[in-house]
């Protein structure tokens, strides 16, 4: 007879095992918390600044330095100051030296001045002529002296910031032919040494 309430015993563990199974079944059911789903959702707020990138349409904007007020000034700066020396034409040459000399004493530099002669070539030219067509040019295209040309020859000389015309002679048709050309050369300063009526009526009496 003592020996059925140990046989009861273990019946008493087994319903003990019971509630300690349902738990487990609730933490499976708590398992299927599929939080990291949303989490990406979130993500995109930063990684994607996609948005941000319309602003540069903002400096697109800026096409206001276009403006065209910097090329008027460079119109007028391409066009010659023309200045007249009142002189005959014995005395063209000189006033022309004079020019030369108060240029360079101003601070222009000697490569920066043509002079050119309607008359008689001036000292220098006939001296360095007399080494040849080829020397003579050599100096020209050096261009880090001063160079004194014949009228004539105007159109192949080469432009330079000041040209210095003297009316020492010629015909008025040499002399109304070589001058217009002797404006085009001329970067920024234009010297006629001469009679003014004479080149006012070649260049305007605006001289």
């Amino acid at each position: 007879m003592p020996l059925t309430p140990a046989i009861e015993e273990p019946q008493i563990h087994e319903s003990a095992q019971g509630p300690r199974v349902t738990p487990a079944a609730s933490r499976t059911a708590q398992t299927p918390r599929p939080v990291p789903g949303p989490r990406p959702a979130a993500v995109p707020r930063p990684g994607r600044p996609g948005p941000a990138r319309p602003a540069p349409p903002a400096p697109q904007a800026t096409p206001g330095p276009v403006p065209a007020a910097p090329t008027a000034p460079s119109v007028s700066a391409a066009v010659p100051q023309v200045q007249l020396i009142p002189a005959s034409a014995e005395g063209a040459l000189d006033a022309a030296e004079e020019a030369v000399d108060l240029l360079l004493d101003t601070g222009r530099a000697p490569g920066d001045i043509l002079v050119l002669t309607s008359g008689d070539p001036h000292p220098w030219a006939a001296h360095e002529l007399s080494f040849g067509e080829a020397a003579y040019w050599a100096l020209h295209d050096a261009g880090d002296d001063v160079f004194y040309a014949d009228a004539a020859q105007v159109q192949r000389a080469a432009g330079r910031p000041v040209v210095v015309f003297a009316a020492n002679g010629g015909t008025v048709d040499a002399i109304a032919g070589a001058l217009p050309v002797a404006l085009t050369r001329a970067g920024a300063l234009l010297i006629v040494c001469g009679d003014p009526q004479q080149i006012n009526s070649v260049l305007g009496a605006g001289v």
